[in-house]
């Protein structure tokens, strides 16, 4: 029996079952395995459909999943497309076709098509054409137009029941506005107006919300940089350009939190997921990237009901960056959300046009010098701002000094004479000294209270064995100490420093 395609075409798989029928093999020229021939036992087209896909599952380790039965033009046969993971051959992403023709009575032909899933969308329609000019199921023809896209929908009494999508074959190209990436749809979706940069946002027609590579930039608002500083928050850009979500490095047990601040960041209610199922997974790119699957059931709370979510989430968490800046990246592959009644069926289209998506490598890499140009412009506002605010707090500390300085020396010229006097007595009025310092702290207290100023510590600055004491006008005082009592204390007379206070 045909049991064995599989085998053949997903050449990872291990065999398990030999056929009684020599089967015939062709290898595409532009990639991708070509098996057809008789399945012997199979007496209807969904029997023999049903024994290739079970050993698919058999040799590859899970069940492939299917999209919708349909009809050939011209020909007595039908076919399906279907997706797989190959375990035992690294987990590599696998796509395919399977057609079946009833050649006479009780007797059904059988061919399989398959190429990696990044490639299947465009090998599918030469690997078909290729087929129908050596395969002649029955005597018939070939199929009229060459490809599934000139194939009609089964019926919903068909094995996979009811309308929907069109094949996976039948896509035709769109690119995003600013031509940074391009993708396969099918007849009835459209691409969303915002896709670009990268990105694509699809539509179907049941409501099916489909995004590709789309990506934002993050920050923790919990980081000790962001903590101390809102101003550099605020040059990243305008409310919804960056993600805030306090990212601890791992997106299985995060997944949920990351999802409701990338819907925020949209401008989006919070959803309702249940059962929810993540797994860690390479990423694309082979970079330090953290990469998650999810898959689950989603409420968007929108109205339209519970719809199938998966999700491919990979978080850029470099880590010297992050620990300086408390900044990183989110990206996402793949995030559908798909009505659950045409999730079953529609899952391998969209796992189809996913797999058609190509960047524009130069677009986005001017893109990227736009962007690098705009970050340095931010990086060097901030560092203006922050030399803004260090050249006038200098100045003051500076103006605080030479105010305290010119104090200083008029109070030493206008004494000059009585400190003569009293250096040359030192010895003998020492008590009578300490009463002069005394008065002459009130003297100054004096004074202050006339002018209006104050005494204030600067605790940082005195525990580090500089200067700490200045006058400074009240309203200002009265500023520094509510701003941080911590840092900065009101100096009573009796503390007055000399020579520097009075």
């Amino acid at each position: 029996m045909l049991l064995s395609l599989s085998i053949v075409v997903l050449c990872a798989c291990k065999a398990q079952t030999q056929t009684s029928t020599p089967l015939k093999t062709v290898t595409a020229p532009q990639g991708g395995k070509i098996v057809y021939g008789t399945v012997a036992g199979a007496t209807t087209q969904a029997a023999a459909m049903s024994s290739i896909l079970r050993n698919v599952h058999n040799n590859c380790g899970e069940k492939p999943q299917v999209g919708q039965v349909f009809q050939f033009k011209g020909m007595n046969s039908v076919g399906v497309f279907f997706t797989v993971t190959n375990h035992p051959g690294g987990n590599r992403k696998v796509a395919g076709l399977v057609i079946a023709n009833a050649s006479g009575p009780r007797q059904v032909e059988a061919a399989l098509l398959s190429d990696d899933a990044s490639r299947f969308g465009k090998t599918v329609n030469p690997m078909l054409q290729q087929l129908f000019g050596v395969w002649h199921p029955g005597g018939a023809g070939a199929a009229t137009s060459g490809s599934p896209a000139g194939a009609k929908t089964a019926s919903a009494s068909g094995p996979a029941g009811g309308g929907g999508s069109a094949p996976a074959a039948a896509l035709h190209m769109v690119s995003a506005s600013d031509n940074s990436a391009s993708i396969g749809i099918a007849d009835g979706w459209r691409l969303l107006p915002n896709s670009g940069r990268g990105a694509i946002g699809l539509q179907g027609p049941n409501g099916e919300q489909v995004n590709v590579r789309v990506m934002k930039g993050a920050i923790d608002p919990t980081h000790p940089f962001r903590a101390r500083s809102d101003a550099h928050g605020q040059l990243e850009g305008p409310p919804g350009a960056v993600v805030i979500y306090p990212y601890r490095g791992d997106p299985a047990r995060e997944f949920e939190g990351i999802l409701q601040a990338w819907r925020r960041s949209n401008g989006r209610g919070p959803v309702k997921l249940q059962g929810l199922k993540t797994q860690i997974v390479d990423n694309p790119l082979r970079d330090t990237n953290q990469c998650v699957t999810a898959d689950g059931q989603v409420d968007l709370q929108d109205g339209t009901g519970m719809q199938k979510l998966f999700a491919l989430l990979c978080v850029y968490n470099e880590r010297t960056t992050f620990r300086q800046w408390g900044n990183y990246v989110i990206t996402f592959y793949q995030l559908n959300y798909v009505p659950i009644a045409v999730a079953q069926k529609d899952n391998a289209l969209i796992s189809a046009m996913a797999n058609t998506y190509k960047q524009n490598d130069q677009v986005m890499q001017q893109q990227g010098k736009q962007m690098m140009a705009q970050k340095q412009q931010s990086d060097q506002q901030w560092r203006d701002w922050g030399q803004q605010q260090s050249d006038r707090i200098r100045a003051q500390s500076q103006a605080m000094q030479k105010s305290n300085a010119d104090r200083q020396a008029a109070y030493d010229d206008q004494h000059a004479g009585y400190w003569a006097q009293q250096n040359s007595n030192a010895a003998q009025h020492a008590n009578w000294n300490a009463g002069q310092d005394a008065q002459a702290r009130n003297n100054q207290a004096f004074s202050n209270y006339l002018l209006d100023q104050t005494v204030v510590q600067d605790n940082n600055m005195y525990n580090n064995g500089t200067v700490g004491h200045g006058t400074v006008w009240n309203s200002t005082a009265d500023a520094l100490v509510k701003a941080d009592p911590n840092r900065f204390s009101l100096v009573t007379t009796p503390n007055y420093w000399k020579g520097n206070d009075f």
